[in-house]
């Protein structure tokens, strides 16, 4: 009888461990199961469900400034889940691109001066996001040592030549009107262009001879990081007040990709920001490799504009 029921007892309880196994086993799967949710809505794709078209194009003109932030903002949307292509265009066709959906979008609008008359003519076939970047400026520059320090003091320096760049920029157009219009000084001089690249050359080889010179020049660029510059005086007001770089894209792309389109929105930085890409670029590192340790580096700002 004893034996019998030792039996009975053993059998019970090894029912209850069973039991208790089967249950803790049980929990463990629901907990695995919490846990997977609760990985998946962390680390899933809520955040692509409203990147809409995934397939995104950029237009810039090839102006470092222009090369600089368009390249960041490339990183900076493949990062997000985007296929982006970037190409570079002239001025005039960049603002068409986007004006007739060629393009998505671009981050190189100059405003009110540099691209106001093509603002004028696309401005009811675009969107304009507003700036991207505040207190640009276009005008003569020259070494911090050249002799004279205003526009209307200009005399028989630098071989009465501004070194300017691509023909139909906005610096180069005002430049044009100071020398053939606002200026009575400027009489004899001419604007010789060239290309942004070319300019940069010329100021720099100037400025390792000692000799005098003048460009068109804007800011931001690198050549303010590199070299100690000036604007000259510009008592006519020919170059404009403070300038604007503007995010213009086209009308449909907030319903096509709404996310690019909040990127793109949100973009916003500072002068000396874009001077530490361009002059990364400047010293040998290419667009990509630039823009790529900026994003890696900047990874608080970055946040601001993916929100």
């Amino acid at each position: 009888m004893k034996k019998w029921h030792l039996l009975f007892l053993t059998a019970v309880l090894s029912l209850v461990l069973a039991a208790c196994g089967g249950a803790d086993e049980s929990d463990s799967g629901e907990e695995g199961t919490d846990e997977s949710a609760e990985s998946t809505e962390e680390n899933g794709s809520e955040g692509s469900s409203d990147l809409g078209e995934e397939d995104i194009t950029l237009s810039y003109v090839e102006w470092d400034t222009e090369i600089a932030s368009t390249h960041v903002m490339q990183k900076v949307l493949e990062d997000e889940g985007y296929n982006v292509e970037i190409t570079p265009l002239d001025n005039a066709v960049m603002w068409q691109s986007v004006a007739t959906d060629e393009a998505d979008g671009m981050v190189a609008a100059w405003l009110p001066l540099t691209h106001g008359n093509l603002y004028e003519e696309y401005e009811d076939q675009i969107v304009d996001l507003g700036p991207n970047l505040e207190g640009a400026a276009i005008g003569m520059v020259v070494p911090e040592d050249f002799p004279v320090d205003s526009i209307a003091d200009l005399s028989d320096e630098a071989n009465q030549t501004v070194t300017g760049i691509e023909p139909g920029a906005g610096v180069v157009q005002a430049a044009e009107r100071a020398v053939g219009e606002d200026y009575d000084n400027l009489s004899d001089w001419e604007v010789q262009t060239s290309s942004s690249g070319a300019m940069a050359t010329e100021l720099r080889s100037a400025i390792e001879n000692g000799e005098e010179i003048v460009v068109t020049g804007w800011s931001p660029h690198w050549k303010f990081q590199e070299f100690d510059l000036k604007y000259l005086e510009d008592p006519e007001g020919t170059f404009g007040e403070a300038e604007t770089i503007n995010t213009i894209v086209r009308q449909d792309l907030e319903a096509d990709s709404p996310h690019a389109y909040s990127v793109l929105d949100n973009f916003f930085w500072e002068t000396e920001q874009m001077e530490e890409v361009m002059l990364e670029i400047e010293q040998g590192a290419s667009p990509q490799e630039a823009a790529e340790a900026w994003v890696e580096d900047n990874q608080d700002v970055v946040s601001e504009w993916t929100e």
